[in-house]
């Protein structure tokens, strides 16, 4: 089953990650496990109960928890770190676990199965990776609620640029050593009306060790028997864990596994870091996923690699593993992504940059990697629903299935059967995001390539569908990308410019609204500023499924710009590039080659042309009414001078 939103509430969200995990593990893995289980269950579990907090869920090296209140979520962090300094004391610096902790406040998506996503939790995600080490970092909106309320010196550290967040964020940070300096029983520690909810650092301590899994004030649970001693002390899965065999395991779910450094050099180790790190921040941005924390991936650094047993012990579907390797003035980067059920390999690649530009090179490998995973794990987890549940697929599947045959190359009948599959998927389920939004997609599509036989009830229904879309999710970067779709196909071309530049601030890695803003562009009467765009969208996904309509636009914006070489050379690349050739390509090539007075090429480019459109003439298409703007249509009539002189017909 997916995971489709089943609501929005404004929440207070806390994260919180060990630090050093990695190497914790890598110094006692068997014994750091077991450790934050017994501190899952004794600490931290219970003090998130007492703040009535819920913990969603556990990233194998840390926690997100869900509070109703912004106070509360900070004295639950407050505890928490307090607590943590009594639980080191007389623990080798080497041996201890230290926590940062994020905390904001903001609306938040509720997923059927219970977990939480959105903007809100992403900010929360970069909050906590500034945190100090026992300390906690928290954002203005936080600030704003706990003044007043929580006695408690905190740090303004200013406007931050975080990664992947549109806006600059205002960070509040506590320190270690202001939590340290806490009392145990001041207005931080908890309400009036509650008991306090810390032990005595002894009994905590006690408890801790015995492995009782209890931590809050209150009568001592019966002793656990030796056997459940044994199991929780060797680490066991509990009984009733849901692993990647029962099924259970979301469906677009992967962990990038640590790049392997091949170069024989340790110190080039930070490169192939830097890649997991960023590509796991990337990746977390595809709609619908569940990304594993690189802290849980970096356990697993250096170690053979059991596929079956990560998906069991992470409760993923997919692996991306790669390695880097420095070469002279060369990098060399290879990835795979694989199913961790089979282990079979659904896709492979390799890069190659130089490595005196190796930062520009990392942020064009993780936007490429980005892209062609949400393609690949989207074709993926299709064919796995039209195996798994072929004869009776739910909403979920249909709309997965929508969005397969969406990013397959534009055709009538690749848009016609995606617009099927979404229309199905909402019948079973009318608020389905994920389909309304591919189905606002599809139509606004038609409408724009030219494939629609009622073009303003298509582009109203698109309408309709998207605003619910931007209203649920405002930060949406698909629904601010087909609201540019559909202000694209309304002529309202410097509109659409805007809403795409909104759609790329918010996913700069989004390589569709690049090419879809160059198509706005050459239409606003911006020839020239259309080919920059599609530059970048091809450096983003070279081998894109739009690939052949980019190099098309930017054919087109070379014919506008009388450029007709230049015309000539992306026009036949667009064609090479997919297997159907769009027929707007040979009206450029008859055009720009009769202009450059190769006749008989022009001659075959319209051949080509009536086979596709028999009866195109001259005066078709002068009245195909692209555009109104003044610049675009002065530029267009030299395309048509082009087709008289080609022998299309009047």
């Amino acid at each position: 089953m997916g995971r489709p939103a089943t609501g929005r509430r404004l929440s207070a969200i806390l994260i919180a990650d060990i630090v050093g995990y990695s190497r914790l593990v890598g110094a006692d893995e068997e014994g750091t496990v077991r450790r934050f289980r017994t501190l899952r269950s004794g600490l931290i579990d219970p003090a998130v109960r007492h703040h009535d907090g819920r913990v969603v869920k556990s990233t194998g090296d840390g926690v997100l928890a869900e509070f109703a209140s912004a106070v509360e979520a900070v004295r639950c962090a407050l505890d928490l770190q307090q607590a943590m300094i009594d639980t080191n004391a007389g623990v080798p610096e080497y041996k201890r676990i230290c926590f940062r902790i994020g905390i904001n406040a903001g609306e938040v998506m509720i997923e059927r199965d219970g977990d939480i996503s959105g903007d809100s939790v992403n900010l929360t995600a970069r909050l906590e990776s500034l945190s100090p080490c026992g300390g906690l970092c928290f954002s203005r909106t936080v600030r704003d609620q706990i003044r007043d309320r929580i006695e408690i010196a905190f740090e303004d550290w200013g406007e931050r640029s975080l990664k992947n967040i549109s806006r600059p964020t205002r960070v509040f940070a506590v320190t270690p050593d202001t939590i340290a300096a806490l009392p145990t029983d001041g207005p931080v520690r908890a309400r009036p009306t509650r008991r306090p909810l810390l032990a005595p650092a002894a009994a905590l301590a006690g408890c801790l060790i015995a492995g009782t899994g209890w931590y809050v004030s209150r009568p001592a649970p019966p002793p656990l028997s030796p056997a459940t001693l044994a199991a929780t002390s060797a680490g066991m899965p509990e009984p009733d864990r849901k692993t990647a065999h029962d099924g259970d395991a979301p469906r677009l779910s992967i962990v990038v596994l640590p790049f392997a450094n091949l170069s024989g050099d340790p110190g080039q180790d930070y490169l192939a870091e830097s890649l997991t790190a960023d590509l796991t921040a990337d990746l977390s941005r595809i709609r619908e996923s569940f990304v594993i924390a690189s802290g849980t991936a970096m356990s697993y650094k250096g170690k053979a690699v059991d596929l079956r047993q990560i998906g069991h012990d992470l409760g993923v579907r997919y692996a991306l593993l790669g390695s880097v390797r420095r070469a002279s003035d060369k990098i060399h980067v290879n990835a795979q992504l694989a199913d961790v059920a089979t282990g079979a390999q659904v896709w492979s690649d390799r890069f190659v940059g130089d490595r005196s530009t190796f930062a520009d090179l990392q942020d064009d490998l993780i936007a490429r990697l980005a892209r062609t995973m949400d393609l690949e794990l989207t074709e993926a987890e299709s064919q796995r629903a039209q195996k798994e549940r072929s004869g009776n697929p739910d909403a979920s599947d249909l709309a997965m299935q929508g969005w397969s045959a969406l990013n397959r190359p534009i055709s009538p009948r690749q848009l016609s059967e995606a617009q099927s599959l979404f229309e199905r998927s909402l019948t079973l389920d009318p608020h389905h995001m994920h389909a309304r939004v591919g189905l606002a997609r599809t139509l606004a599509a038609k409408v724009n390539a030219r494939m629609s036989d009622a073009q303003e009830a298509d582009l109203a229904r698109a309408e309709a569908l998207n605003e619910e879309t931007l209203t649920a999710r405002p930060e949406d970067a698909m629904g601010h990308f087909v609201r540019a779709d559909i202000l694209r196909g309304r002529k309202r071309f410097d509109d659409a410019v805007a809403a795409y530049g909104t759609s790329i601030a918010l996913n700069r890695n989004f390589a569709p609204a690049y090419g879809a803003m160059a198509s706005a562009l050459l239409r606003a009467g911006r020839s020239a500023d259309a080919i920059p765009q599609i530059d970048h969208a091809v450096r983003l996904s070279p081998r894109d499924p739009l690939l052949s309509f980019w190099l098309y636009v930017k054919c087109h914006a070379y014919t506008h710009l009388a450029r007709d070489e230049e015309a000539v050379e992306w026009c036949r690349r667009s064609l090479a590039a997919s297997a159907v050739p769009y027929w707007l390509n040979y009206v450029d090539l008859a055009a720009s080659n009769a202009w450059l007075g190769r006749q008989d090429e022009a001659k075959s480019a319209v051949e080509s042309l009536l086979k596709l459109k028999p009866g195109y003439t001259v005066s078709h298409w002068r009245h195909e009414g692209w555009s109104d703007n003044p610049t675009f249509l002065r530029e267009y009539e030299r395309i048509v001078a082009g087709l008289r002189k080609a022998g299309l017909p009047e």
